[in-house]
């Protein structure tokens, strides 16, 4: 049974036909229940699957009959439906009759027929296409060849479609026709259709059957042929928004836009682009220009609205998008449509806010409670309604007054419309506010994910495709063939890469100005955070895809977008405005006649203000406010910096501005190491927080932190892209803090700091422009940006050192230099407080990294020594402490050849002048210094030695000269040579403290050290060192200031004796004159060797010279001490055994003397012991050299003659005084005149008559130069002690030398006596006439007042009485000398007695004549012998008149003794006077004979005076008869007497001269007598003068006198005459005795007793006298 039913299904389709008749006549019937159960037997026929073909098109002949009566039209539908679906039977006629029944039924009056009818149209329709499906997938395998479409000649039969594919076909044509208002081709028999279910129809096959099109060519020819032209023609309305003319046939005409159509339109729009797009590209470009006219404003809001659906459905295909940028964009000559629809998405966006929505009626109406102007003034009370409750704000954008509400519209990516979708409604619908903006909003968000997301997953494919190819390649570099497989596959790779890469970046560029138009107005006007969030995430993700693709402009501008969206609204920030103006000229551009206005962002946003700060700028108008959007923005830039920094490149720089500013208004700070702090600089009107803001904070400056970490991320270009965006805004953050001191950003420091610090391990790529640009800040004149500048660089430079280097720093000595070299760059920089930051960064490199410096030594040390003078005393102190370091701790550890950078900083601070503390230990540095040189000097050498060589290899090399200072000595030598340079230097400083210290040091050094250096080198510390130094302190000493210095600074007082700076260099100049004398006198075994020692010597003498002769006692003595060292009259011990030589001057003269004389120095001074065994310890090859004498000898007499120069020079009176001429002093004089002893041991031999000359005229003005009254205190005895000055013993002292000389020296010296004898006596006459110093003035001691500036005489009468002793010494030894004969020297002798003798009692001192006596009496007991014997050669004929002339002077004086003379002391004086005439007595009168007459009638005239006037007549009445010189009056009477009348008178004349005499005598008192008679008479009562009366007692007394004589000799000897003469005198006696004076009376008395003899008778004869 079960087989027979197919057969019998069959058999019953075989007949069918038959079977199916009496159904249809039933139907026939029209009887309603008849034709329903017949309907329902011919379905279960159907459904069975009996029905024939024929059997099917007699059924459908039957329901076309129902269906025109108008009879059971649902079960006819049901019926068609039925026969069509459960099987394939129906075609061609019958089918198309089959549909138009559907149609027709479609279109009657019953609302559900309509319905029914059209639900079966659309499933019919949709059974013809399947048919054609299911005979494709059978057919599949039968590969036909497609025959090509010959035109459309024959529109019905299309000859080669199979029979299903042909029933469509032809559907779907005539679907086509009918749309157009056109009759159908197969669908015979309709008779109504509108447009709107064509359309639907239309869609519904192209949507649910895109494969048939796509496959066949005869309907992709359909497609193209009619469906786009059909679709064309219908939206004409649309575009032209005017009446279109329609066809007859049309029953609809279209007028105006129209809601149903344009709807539908566009639904078939959107399929055919997403099907059918690779078909109909040039269509496509066509209906998507036309999409974005129906966004203009000026179309309704309705139509607006479902075109942005539309676009927004193309927008979630990333894809489709794609394929129009390559189709269009790409094209030439062709529209840009995918750049079009971007822009007109923007613009549809700006116009929405522009333009109030008035398009259709129903909005007003919507807005009822509202003006009907439209939103405007919605925002009043819907856009604010959270602010004040807590109630939250509806999500909305907001722009300058409109308000419109965001709606939840869609899920994010895919495209679900609302108003496409419609397709019940005929009216245009009421488009909520915001439902098109919202569409819109969504569509750029949808864009931009969509591309972004594509391209960046294509990159990444590319860009690992690249990795894992090159890895390859890298990994096996052997094999040539694999390598060259893999550069085909790579080079294959690359053009693919090139052509997406166009692709994209073409995409890019289409899009970016729109989609940043809108998004940057969309971003201003959002209110709320979520849609912030998404514009700024669309922007962000933009930007960085830009960034990969390398499109700068386009990023920038994104980038840009943000950062404005982060600062307050109109904030004047020049980058952004600056780079957005280039990008997009003057803020708007054209799109095809379109323009897009670049909205600047509105100021009226109503954001809730969470920050209140001050702008960056240079003058802050007011403040400023972040709104919690502008937070938002910068946590998108942040993001942005942080995740795509490496492809940020030059917009670094956009980025870091704004984050600068705003990190200025939140008042953030840097804190150490770059990271930013909340934390407030007091200036200004303090940052106002919310706290929302405030807990943001510390997050935002992590992020800030972490985005420079992050950078040790990025790839080399880009990290530079970050270091020059930083260092170009740290320059604009100086351009504004130039030229005032308010508080500048530190953003760009500061985070240059953080970035070097991250990126130590590559530290070397981004050192020097980051470091030569934070130099630059260093130089700024705002000190808080200075500061940070010095800060992150010192940061940077101790990091860098301190850092683990791969290779370590040791190895990699260029990296160290580079790491050091900005901090020797900081040294050009004045600014005190960035130095300060460089020394303390020196400071803790060397406590931290001292040991390891090496090369970078001379660096470092550059650093400290940079440091100037008047760079304030905090800098240099600081600099000294780091240099006080160096030279304590690290003087081993450091490069010998850097030990001269050393000592070079060290002198350089020996002469800052800010602080004389730090010169004084900085010369003691040295010190320690020379020390170390000392203790380390065969390792130094060494090192040193090694690298002189290598230069000097490199030199040759090279061709160039080595150059160093001091060069041919050896490099160790040179060390010393530049330290004692530096000394020297430091020796001449202004400040006398320092130049005392450094001289002190600087001979140290060399006495002690001296002995390191090569024999040849001292040649050069001689003539370079020395002597250069002691030019330069002559200079500076001589042209030294006069003015008094009031003080030292504060309140420390100067000592009078350094109260200039004349005074002050006197003491250098003789530091340094001692100190060079001393080295010459210790290390003369080293230097007599050297070639020109002659010529040094002379130098020096010439310094000494100079020294003497300037015009300052302390100078000129130091340097007569000086000249004492080098003569080595305190002889030199020899180093090994050696005491502190005592200073010459202080030896007192005797031992001087005692030395001179002994053996001792008497031999040539070479002292050959000490230098042969010094060069034999000497490394140098010479042989010992010993000098000869005579080389000797010109050195001392070099030295006479500078003595002899300065003697003469110093003594010799000024022509003018005043009161600043110089006088020397005393210690001077008697320092240089000691001298000469030592001086005369060496020159002895040839010292002649000329030199004793010289030497005499410099004693003699030695001993005249007289002292100023304040010193002779010190200098002068008291004036009653009888004592030699110093000066005068010296000066005693030279002549005693010379004179011992002349003794035991040959014949020929002796004729030097007279000299001597003159110069002595030259003293010898001071006693009366003190010498004349020039024209000077000079008060006698006892007048003269201390504190005055007088000059005074000395006491000159000790020295002239001491030298009278040598004179009396010295002729007692050689009286009988030839020389001193033949000179004459005893009549000198006599001659210069004779002054003080004559002056006697006026001598300034009684010792003198007194002394002068007891010399003459001496002398003349030696001299007058050997006058006489030597009397006939004449050579003592003048000597006897100057001898009667000095008796005569001194016997007769005319000095009156003083009142106060007692009478012991007048006896005693008379007794001297007495004594003189013994001498005439006993030595000259006896020898009678043997002298010149004249001078024995001399001798008797004056005994003759003597004996009777000898009182002179000015006594005064109080002088006592005492006075009256008895004995000496008796001496001489006796005398004349006894040789008067003596019995040896020899010849008449001599008698002669005795009677002369007597007569004169007795002559004489009988005048006396006479007038005493005549005056006495006159005077009556009154006495007589007292002088008379002494007078005439003495005469009496002188009677009575010569009486007693008379009577002693023999009577034959005595002249009668003379006897007449005394007789006479008798009366006259007589007359006398009336006188009233009883002491004349008793002189009278006594003067007559002798005459008692004359009473008896004369003999008888009396022998007459006369001839």
């Amino acid at each position: 049974m079960q087989e027979e039913i197919p057969t019998c299904q069959g058999a019953l389709k075989d007949n069918s036909s038959e079977v199916v008749q009496p159904f249809l006549m039933g139907c026939g019937t029209k009887e309603p229940k008849i034709t329903q159960l017949c309907l329902a037997a011919i379905q279960r026929l159907m459904s069975h699957e009996v029905v024939s073909e024929t059997a099917a098109g007699n059924i459908i002949n039957m329901l076309w009959q129902l269906m025109e009566n108008s009879l059971e039209e649902l079960k006819l539908l049901q019926t068609v439906l039925v026969l069509l679906t459960t099987n394939t039977v129906v075609h061609d006629e019958a089918l198309s009759k089959a549909i138009v029944l559907c149609f027709r039924l479609h279109f009657t009056k019953d609302n559900i027929t309509n319905n029914t009818a059209a639900a079966t149209v659309r499933q019919v329709v949709t059974v013809v296409f399947e048919r054609m499906v299911a005979e494709d997938e059978r057919h599949r395998d039968i590969i036909e060849q497609p025959v090509l479409v010959q035109g459309n000649s024959n529109r019905r039969s299309v000859s080669t479609l199979k029979p299903c594919a042909k029933d469509a076909y032809m559907l779907f044509q005539d679907l086509c026709q009918l749309v157009n208002a056109d009759a159908p081709y197969w669908l015979v028999g309709m008779t109504e259709m509108t447009r709107t279910f064509g359309l639907e129809l239309l869609e519904s096959v192209l949507n649910d059957f895109p494969q048939v099109f796509l496959q066949h060519q005869e309907f992709s020819f359909l497609l193209k042929e009619r469906v786009c032209p059909l679709v064309i023609k219908l939206f004409s309305p649309n575009i032209k928004f005017r009446q279109g003319s329609s066809t007859s046939s049309s029953p609809a005409p279209v007028e105006k836009p129209y809601f149903p159509i344009c709807m539908r339109l566009l639904r078939v729009v959107s399929v055919l682009i997403k099907q059918f797009y690779s078909l109909l590209v040039t269509e496509c470009e066509i209906f998507l220009s036309l999409l974005v006219k129906f966004l203009d404003a000026d179309k309704p809001q309705w139509l607006r609205a479902v075109a942005v659906e539309s676009i927004h459905r193309l927008c979630v295909q990333p894809q489709l998008l794609r394929s129009f940028c390559q189709s269009y964009d790409m094209k030439q000559h062709s529209t840009k449509v995918f750049r079009d629809i971007v822009n007109a998405l923007g613009s549809f966006i700006q116009s929405l806010f522009l333009v109030p929505p008035t398009g259709n009626p129903a909005t007003t109406n919507q807005a009822g409670n509202n003006n009907s102007a439209g939103p405007v003034s919605a925002p009043a009370n819907s856009g604010m309604l959270g602010i004040g409750g807590g109630v939250t704000l509806l999500p909305a954008f907001e722009y300058r007054g409109t308000w419109i509400p965001i709606l939840t519209v869609t899920v994010q990516g895919s495209a679900k419309a609302t108003y496409l979708e419609m397709l019940d409604k005929v009216e245009p619908p009421t488009i909520p506010e915001g439902y098109a903006m919202s569409v819109a909003f969504h569509c750029l968000l949808d864009l931009v994910r969509g591309i972004t997301t594509m391209i960046e997953g294509e990159l990444g494919e590319v860009e690992t495709e690249c990795l894992t190819t090159t890895t390859e390649a890298v990994s096996s570099p052997t094999q040539s063939s694999s390598e060259q497989q893999e550069f085909q596959s790579t080079s294959d790779q690359m053009d693919k890469e090139i052509v997406s890469r166009a692709v994209w970046e073409e995409m890019v560029n289409a899009c970016w100005c729109g989609l940043l138009a809108a998004l940057s107005l969309l971003l201003d006007a959002s209110t709320d955070e979520a849609a912030t969030e998404n514009i700024l995430k669309a922007e962000l993700t933009m930007a960085a895809l830009c960034g990969r693709l390398g499109l700068v402009t386009s990023r920038d501008a994104f980038i840009t977008a943000m950062c404005k969206g982060s600062l307050p609204p109109h904030y004047a920030l020049t980058v952004l405005n600056t780079t957005t103006a280039a990008t997009l000229s003057n803020k708007s551009y054209s799109i095809q006649g379109q323009n897009v206005m670049m909205i600047s962002p509105s100021s009226e946003s109503h954001q809730q203000v969470v920050a209140v700060g001050q702008p960056l700028a240079v003058q802050p108008q007011g403040t400023v406010m972040l709104t919690s959007k502008n937070i938002q923005c910068m946590r998108t830039l942040l993001n942005l910096a942080h995740c795509h920094g490496a492809v940020l490149g030059t917009s670094w720089q956009l980025v870091l501005a704004t984050l600068q500013h705003l990190v200025w208004i939140l008042g953030l700070k840097p804190s150490s190491g770059g990271a930013l702090k909340p934390g407030r600089a007091v200036e200004g009107p303090s940052t106002v927080l919310t706290t929302a803001v405030m807990t943001d904070l510390p997050v935002i400056s992590n992020i800030l932190s972490r985005l420079f970490e992050s950078s040790q991320y990025l790839d080399d270009v880009s990290l530079h892209h970050l270091i020059n965006a930083l260092c170009s805004l740290s320059l604009e953050a100086m351009d504004m803090a130039y030229g005032n001191n308010k508080e500048p950003s530190l953003f760009a420091v500061a985070k240059l700091l953080e970035t070097g610090l991250v990126n130590m391990h590559r530290i070397e790529i981004l050192w020097r422009p980051l470091t030569g640009h934070l130099l630059e800040v260093c130089q700024h004149p705002n000190s808080r940006m200075r500061e940070w500048g010095a800060e992150a660089l010192t940061s940077l430079i101790k990091a860098g050192l301190t850092f683990n280097h791969d290779p370590p720093l040791s190895q990699n000595q260029r990296l160290q230099l580079l790491l050091l070299n900005p901090l020797k760059e900081m040294s050009s920089i004045n600014h005190p407080d960035i130095r300060l930051k460089q020394l303390e960064c020196v400071l803790q490199i060397l406590q931290s990294q001292g040991d390891s410096l090496g090369p970078g030594w001379p660096l470092v040390l550059g650093v400290m020594g940079a440091i100037r003078n008047d760079q304030g005393e905090s800098l240099i102190r600081t600099a000294f402490q780091c240099l006080q370091l160096v030279v304590t701790d690290f003087l081993p550890t450091m490069p010998c050849t850097c030990l001269q950078i050393v000592v070079d900083v060290a002198g350089s601070f020996g002469l800052h002048n800010q602080e004389l503390n730090i010169s004084l230990t900085s010369i003691g540095l040295l010190w320690n210094i020379s020390d170390y040189f000392f203790q380390r000097g065969e390792t130094i050498e060494k090192e040193l030695n090694k690298e002189e060589a290598a230069q000097q290899k490199q030199a040759e090399e090279k061709g160039v000269v080595l150059n160093r200072p001091f060069h041919p000595a050896p490099p160790f030598d040179c060390l010393w040579l530049c330290l004692y340079a530096k000394l020297g230097e430091l020796c001449v400083d202004p400040r006398p403290a320092v130049r005392k210290s450094a001289g002190q040091t600087l001979f140290s050094t060399i006495g002690a050290h001296g002995t390191l250096l090569q024999h040849s080198t001292w040649h050069t510390v001689i003539w370079k060192v020395l002597f250069h130094l002691l030019d330069r302190v002559r200079e500076s000493s001589t042209t030294a200031d006069k003015e008094k210095i009031e003080s030292g600074g504060g309140n420390i007082l100067i000592h009078h004796s350094r109260d200039t700076a004349e005074k002050q260099w006197a003491e250098t100049w003789v530091l340094t004159l001692a100190g060079v004398a001393r080295i010459f006198n210790t290390r003369r075994y080293l230097l007599q060797p050297l070639g020109d020692f002659s010529r040094a010597w002379d130098v020096l003498l010439d310094h000494i010279q100079s020294a003497a002769l300037s015009k300052n006692n302390e100078v000129s003595l130091a340097a007569l001490k000086s000249f004492q060292e080098i003569l080595q009259i305190v002889s030199p011990v020899r180093d090994s055994d050696k005491p502190e030589t005592p200073p010459a001057v202080n030896v007192p003269v005797p031992v001087l003397i005692g030395s001179i004389s002994g053996p001792g120095l008497n031999r040539p001074f070479v002292r050959t012991d000490s230098i042969g065994e010094r060069l034999g310890r000497y490394s140098s090859s010479e042989p010992p050299i010993v000098t000869d004498e005579l080389e000797d000898l010109n050195l001392w007499w070099a030295a006479w003659n500078t003595w002899y120069r300065i003697g003469s020079e110093s003594t010799k009176p000024p022509v003018t005084f005043d009161k600043l001429t110089f006088i020397p002093s005393q210690p001077f004089l008697t320092a240089l005149i000691q001298i000469f002893p030592a001086l005369y041991q060496h020159i002895k031999t040839g010292f002649n008559m000329d030199d004793l000359q010289k030497l005499g005229v410099i004693l003699h003005s030695a001993v005249s130069v007289p002292i100023s009254s304040d010193a002779s205190p010190f200098i002068l005895p008291s004036y009653t002690e009888a004592v030699l000055t110093s000066l005068q013993e010296a000066v005693l002292t030279a002549l005693d030398v010379l004179q011992k000389a002349i003794c035991i020296g040959p014949e020929n010296m002796q004729i030097m006596y007279p000299a001597i004898f003159d110069q002595l006596l030259a003293f010898v006459e001071f006693s009366c006439k003190p010498p004349q110093y020039g024209q000077l003035e000079t008060k006698h001691i006892a007048n003269a007042k201390y504190n005055q500036a007088e000059w005074v005489a000395l006491n000159y009468v000790p020295f002239a009485e001491r030298s009278l002793e040598v004179v009396v010494d010295l002729y007692q030894k050689t009286a009988c000398h030839k020389a001193v004969v033949n000179e004459k020297v005893l009549q000198n002798i006599i001659k210069t007695l004779r002054v003080p003798l004559s002056l006697k009692y006026s001598c300034p001192s009684e010792s003198t004549w007194k002394l002068a006596v007891s010399s003459l009496l001496k002398v003349l007991s030696i001299g007058l012998p050997v006058a006489r014997q030597h009397a006939s050669s004449g050579k003592f004929d003048s000597m006897w008149p100057e001898l009667a002339n000095t008796f005569e002077d001194f016997l007769f004086t005319k000095s009156i003794p003083p009142d106060n003379l007692s009478i012991q002391e007048f006896q005693r004086n008379e007794s001297i006077d007495v004594e003189v005439v013994q001498l005439i007595s006993t030595e000259i009168l006896p020898y009678a004979n043997f002298i010149p007459k004249e001078f024995v009638g001399q001798i008797m005239t004056m005994l003759n005076k003597g004996s009777i006037h000898s009182q002179s007549s000015s006594f005064t009445e109080a002088e006592i008869d005492i006075r009256l010189r008895e004995e000496f009056s008796k001496m001489c009477f006796e005398t004349l007497l006894q040789f008067s009348f003596s019995n040896k008178v020899t010849t008449p004349q001599e008698g002669y001269i005795s009677r002369m005499a007597l007569s004169v005598l007795l002559k004489r008192s009988q005048d006396v007598l006479h007038r005493y008679i005549e005056d006495e008479r006159l005077s009556g009562k009154c006495p007589l003068p007292r002088q008379q009366v002494t007078e005439i007692i003495f005469v009496l007394k002188a009677v009575s006198t010569l009486i007693d004589s008379l009577k002693k000799t023999q009577p034959e000897n005595v002249d009668g005459n003379t006897w007449a003469q005394v007789i006479a005198l008798y009366p006259t006696l007589v007359e006398c005795i009336t006188c009233s004076s009883s002491e004349v009376c008793s002189a009278l008395k006594e003067a007559l007793v002798p005459f008692k003899d004359f009473m008896q008778p004369p003999a008888s004869k009396v022998q007459n006298g006369e001839s």
